[in-house]
């Protein structure tokens, strides 16, 4: 077995010879890839790619100058090249139809089968479902039918069950399955279905294999770790010594160059079955799922015609049906779940007419998102006659939501939303739904979902939709726990020591560290003896987060080495290349220095500490679903050490500030303040609720601030291990607060959608400004004003005052945290409509940038090393792409794969990227510039 390169630019060995774009009578054609299965790109074809197609069908199909082709695909679509030109050089007739007679099924089929009797078909399952089944046997498929040859591509292959159910008894058309990309244009592999499949009366639930591969072909499949190989799951390579084309840029391309396909397939006895692309992996409810997979089970059924699946906003498993005939949606599902597990079972049902193509006869999931926003919207007009029915419905989206639907119980009256499977994201789903449902908003509701079981959730909903009904007798099932100091009395947001704070006494050896955190947010504490010793220091430094005494410092130090190569590279621990550098950006390249498994997912975001007086020994502080909190080494990926607590860590980690301790919540209501070189329990602080919120230090008083979702902010005194002052905020504190120091505000804000403006103190109000909505987003300040996030879509700017200065609107909630720039002149910040935004300190864009999927987490702003004026940006998408782009244009420079979804947000230091990724790993990348690839 041989290794090869795990790329799709590259070939297994280098070629000396190479294919030129410049030579004369090179290229036979130019065209766009249309974006349906990965990134768009432009491919040029030479000659020498495309004729072993034409002349392998030829063969294949046998053609003669009799046959009639029905020239299927446009002209955008490669597959008309091979239509054309087999027609051309046989001599057969080429039909040529126009649009408007191609999008009325019956009356094409009458055009192809009887007036001019077709013979040879290449055309996408989803053109020949268009047909319907019915008029597919009685016409396209029948006895007597013309088509000697039907050869179906461009998507996946419909299952034999819906195959032979299309066939009339006697039919003897030739059925192929055909495969390929673009990107070798146009075909690869073949597989004729043989007879006695296609007759055989018995149920067929096999798959069907992509077969063999086609004239001057090369097919491999490798696996994560770029070798070929003879059995199990790997990802298909297509190439051959002259099937090559130019992507992009590409000017000369080595012969025999293999590229990644993006498709999936799993080897057993020499046969490739494919299982779906990449982008149709998803992971639903942690297990993972191929969405194709559930549209071949559905396509299987009976009463059904055509249907299409997609998930829409990566969040909903919507199953989209032609039906043959009038039925009951609870009978499809019912039929579902004799095939699927649980997790496979779509969120809904919609029934369509018909499935809208694209113009290269693929399914439009475009179009099915808007069908699915028209049925929502006019589900939303529907009104409820009653408190009953909202009882009913309110159960049938509980379990919707959290993909019980198949279970016929009754939600229990004390079931609890996070108890049950239900997470932050899910909440906003739910209340979403209900307020779809009722037809306005409900005040308060998001933390109820989050805090209180569903009877008291449906009381909430009564006393908005119904306010004349007597509510339900309300039973607080929550249970909520003591606090620890007896002199913790609530006190209506005054200081429980009225007198100032000034600096607190540490009652342990003071170190000198730098420590950053998400959202380029950086803490210089007691360095300014050592700063000789500091090769580097953050590039984005956040004035707010800095000792007053130092800023100048710390600012005035060379921006880090972020591009280039790390230090010690014999500490790197070697891992399994699972992860993937998605190739096109050819600026950066990342590469993985180090991993470590956590044991469950890693939804906190990584704090870094870099000591002084030896960098060598920095850390990175994180923790996990697992409820272990680990130290690791920042350079060798080494686990220094290693504390279970009581319960599942999202908080991500705060340094003290003599940097002896690192302070975590956790959601079993309790504040963890752990030894930074040990781990040891030094304090736990008990709050009433789970801590999601990440703890802010003053280095002005060394108090730490953290918010929990029973509602209240804390200050706490590590050392005197006593809590200073509770506030009640009116609302549960999902966020981390954060602090300015001119002027001297403490910011919390709320799932209530409220942002607090506290005195740090003593933890008086300041001013509160009312959002309206859940605020799961982070404060961030500069030196002007406060920037937030908010579930409606805004990102709202206000003065340290509390008045709005402006808003920014994207399309869908932002959970994401703004990040500024070194300068402050610039915001980034992500959004559920798959956008990563910069906008102006006026609230002005400046760019915006598509990623694949959601961005929860915090961007981060550092410098290119490589050209020290250049500003890069590090985001990840919850797909888990981690993507660099130029802060100042919004331009990719590179972007990486990771095998698991990610909520956590990334920290730069050097040339290392640390992240916390869903597969149960903590990374560390190193971020390389073309010259060290």
């Amino acid at each position: 077995m041989t290794k090869s390169m795990n790329s799709e630019n590259r070939t297994e060995e280098k070629s000396d010879e190479q294919m030129d774009v410049r030579l004369q009578h090179c290229l036979a054609y130019v065209l766009h890839t249309s974006g349906t299965t990965g990134t768009p790109k432009i491919v040029r074809v030479p000659h020498t790619c495309i004729v072993p197609n034409i002349q392998h069908f030829q063969v294949l199909f046998e053609i003669t100058h009799e046959d009639v082709l029905f020239l299927a695909s446009p002209l955008t679509f490669d597959p008309s090249v091979v239509e054309i030109f087999v027609a051309l050089s046989s001599g057969a007739s080429l039909l040529i139809v126009p649009t408007s007679v191609k999008v009325l099924p019956s009356k094409l089929a009458a055009l192809l089968f009887s007036h001019h009797r077709v013979t040879i078909l290449q055309a996408t399952p989803t053109l020949l479902r268009r047909f319907g089944s019915q008029l597919i046997k009685s016409t396209v498929l029948s006895a007597n039918t013309s088509l000697r040859v039907l050869a179906l591509g461009g998507e996946a292959f419909p299952s034999l069950t819906a195959l032979k159910s299309w066939r009339e008894v006697g039919n003897k058309t030739q059925i192929f399955n055909v495969y390929g990309i673009t990107e070798v244009s146009s075909w690869a592999t073949f597989y004729r279905i043989p007879e006695k499949i296609l007759n055989s009366t018995l149920k067929c639930e096999l798959p069907v294999q992509l077969g063999f591969p086609l004239l001057g072909t090369v097919v491999e499949v490798r696996d994560t770790n770029g070798f070929t190989i003879q059995e199990g799951i790997g990802q298909v390579f297509l190439g051959g010594r002259y099937r090559v084309c130019f992507l992009d840029d590409e000017v000369t391309v080595p012969l025999g160059t293999m590229r990644a396909t993006g498709d999936f397939v799993t080897v057993k006895d020499g046969e490739i079955f494919f299982l779906g692309r990449k982008d149709s992996q998803i992971k639903r409810h942690g297990k993972r799922l191929n969405v194709e997979l559930v549209q071949q089970i559905a396509e299987g059924l009976q009463e059904v015609e055509s249907c299409a699946v997609t998930w829409y906003n990566q969040e909903k498993l919507i199953l989209f049906m032609v039906s043959k005939k009038d039925l009951v949606k609870d009978c499809i599902f019912k039929e579902l779940q004799k095939h699927l597990p649980s997790h496979a079972i779509p969120d809904e049902l919609v029934l369509i007419d018909s499935l809208p193509l694209t113009s290269h006869g693929k399914i439009d999931v475009s179009e099915l998102n808007k069908i699915y926003l028209n049925y929502i919207n006019l589900k939303s007009e529907w009104k409820l006659n009653g408190k009953d029915e909202l009882w009913e419905k309110l159960q049938h989206l509980w379990k919707s939501v959290l993909n019980f639907s198949e279970d016929p119980l009754k939600v229990p009256n004390e079931s609890l939303f996070l108890n049950s499977g239900g997470d932050s994201l899910k909440s906003v789903r739910l209340l979403s739904e209900i307020e779809n449902l009722v037809g306005t908003s409900v005040p308060g509701l998001l933390e109820i979902i989050l805090s209180s079981s569903i009877l008291e959730i449906y009381n909430h909903i009564l006393q908005t939709v119904f306010p004349d009904e007597n509510p339900t007798f309300i039973k607080n099932y929550a249970t909520k726990r003591k606090l620890n100091d007896v002199n913790q009395e609530e006190n209506n947001g005054k200081s429980l020591r009225q007198e100032s704070i000034m600096s607190l006494k540490c009652d342990s050896e003071i170190n000198a560290f730098i420590a950053l955190s998400r959202g380029s947010q950086i803490l210089s504490l007691n360095t300014t003896r050592f700063l000789t010793t500091l090769e580097h220091c953050p590039s984005a430094c956040s004035s707010d987060l800095i000792s007053q005494t130092n800023i100048q410092n710390t600012k005035s130090l060379n921006p880090p080495a972020l591009i280039g190569t790390s230090k010690d590279p014999s500490c790197i621990a070697k891992v399994p290349e699972e992860e993937t550098p998605v190739m096109g950006a050819e600026k950066m390249e990342f590469r993985v220095r180090w991993r470590s498994d956590t044991g469950k997912c890693v939804d906190a975001s990584p704090l870094v500490v870099i000591p002084a007086v030896d960098k060598s020994s920095a850390t990175v502080y994180i923790g996990s679903h697992s409820h272990r909190m680990m130290a690791v080494d920042l350079y060798s990926g080494k686990v220094k050490w290693e504390q279970t607590l009581g319960d599942r860590i999202e908080s991500s980690a705060c340094v003290s500030k003599c940097g002896n301790f690192v302070v975590v919540g956790c959601y079993n209501g309790l504040v963890y303040v752990l030894k930074s070189n040990s781990g040891e329990q030094y304090w736990m602080f008990t709050t009433e609720d789970a801590v999601k919120s990440s703890a802010t230090m003053d280095p002005t008083t060394g108090l730490l601030y953290i918010g929990s979702h029973d509602q209240h902010a804390y200050a706490l005194d590590i050392y005197k291990k006593k809590c200073v002052w509770k506030l009640k905020c009116g609302g549960t504190v999902f966020s981390s607060p954060c602090l300015s120091l001119i002027p001297h505000h403490l910011y919390f804000a709320t799932l209530g959608g409220l942002l607090l403006a506290i005195n740090p103190a003593t933890g008086n109000r300041v001013w509160e400004y009312s959002c309206g909505k859940p605020l799961f987003s982070s404060p961030q300040c500069c030196l002007q004003y406060i920037c937030i996030g908010c579930v409606d879509g805004n990102l709202l700017c206000f003065t340290h005052f509390g008045e709005q200065v402006w808003k920014f609107s994207t399309n869908e909630p932002i959970f994401s945290s703004p990040c500024t720039s070194a300068s402050e002149q610039e915001i980034f910040f992500g959004s559920h409509d798959c956008f990563i935004y910069c906008c102006s300190m006026k609230g002005h864009l400046q760019w915006k940038f598509e990623t694949t999927s959601r961005v929860y987490s915090t961007p981060f702003a550092f410098h290119n090393h490589n050209r020290s004026n250049e500003m890069l940006l590090a985001a990840a998408s919850t797909d888990g792409k981690l993507w660099i782009l130029e802060s100042k244009s919004g331009q990719l420079q590179s972007v990486y794969q990771l095998p698991g979804e990610v909520f956590s947000s990334p920290v730069v230091w050097e040339s290392m990227l640390i992240i916390g990724c869903r597969n149960n790993y903590v990374y560390c990348l190193d971020l390389l510039s073309g010259k060290q690839k």
